[in-house]
């Protein structure tokens, strides 16, 4: 018990000692043009609208679960503000949601990663107000939708449960990162090779520096996750992974 407490706290320490080495990351304000800007806006309207009723719903249920929500929402924070420049106007980094989709749900993360890109982008320059909603629907709503469906997928199936949660945090990382490249990639055509070439070349500088990082992501993931399941067989939190 003692050992099991020190590691986690020394992953919370560690964590927290991370944003400081950031300065900028997601797609940058006023980077995308305003026709891409507000089409990405209005496409994650309804998936936060969705997301806004499941989370009325665990903040009328177990104030337990309260908790564990604020606990997730702080890793996605910690662990987006974390970048490493890729290509001119957006970064890559860690997007943390993976954790928050396995124990809530894809539309609850939805939320509360509106609300972390919102704080970064006001806080600390993060992002931007105009491209939220395409930081939005890259980071906050395809990237748990990926993450829950590939461990509801491969759970059900049987599968090692720590393996599990790593593929659902290492493929929800990098696909949201394909989405990005895909939102650049249709406000940034290729002079020659239009959307296509433009998306390989995007996805090509990405995965240099995301797939090592989806990587970390996955395992930091899984050891989080262990830990919390083993805090709650000793009734010190509740876990309810989402049916």
């Amino acid at each position: 018990m003692k050992n099991k407490k020190m590691v986690f706290l020394l992953v919370l320490f560690l964590m927290a000692l991370t944003p400081r080495i950031t300065n900028a990351m997601h797609i940058m304000e006023g980077f995308l043009p305003a026709k891409w800007a507000i089409i990405w806006a209005i496409v994650s309207m309804p998936f936060i609208g969705i997301g806004l009723k499941r989370l009325n719903q665990i903040f009328k249920g177990d104030s337990n679960q309260k908790v564990l929500l604020g606990l997730a929402g702080g890793f996605v924070f910690v662990l987006s503000a974390l970048k490493i420049p890729s290509v001119t106007g957006s970064c890559s980094h860690p997007t943390g949601v993976g954790l928050g989709a396995i124990l809530f749900g894809p539309t609850t993360m939805t939320v509360v990663g509106l609300i972390v890109l919102l704080f970064q982008a006001l806080l600390l320059a993060h992002g931007g107000l105009t491209t939220l909603g395409a930081n939005t629907f890259s980071m906050a709503i395809i990237g748990p939708l990926v993450s829950y469906g590939i461990f509801k997928l491969f759970k059900k199936k049987g599968g090692n449960t720590t393996f599990v949660v790593f593929l659902a945090a290492f493929l929800g990382d990098l696909m949201t990162y394909v989405v990005t490249a895909t939102q650049l990639s249709l406000a940034f055509p290729d002079s020659v090779s239009g959307f296509v070439g433009s998306l390989s070349k995007f996805l090509s500088v990405f995965a240099v520096t995301q797939i090592p990082l989806a990587i970390v992501e996955g395992i930091i993931t899984a050891i989080v996750y262990n830990l919390l399941v083993e805090y709650s067989k000793e009734g010190v939190i509740k876990i309810e992974t989402i049916k």
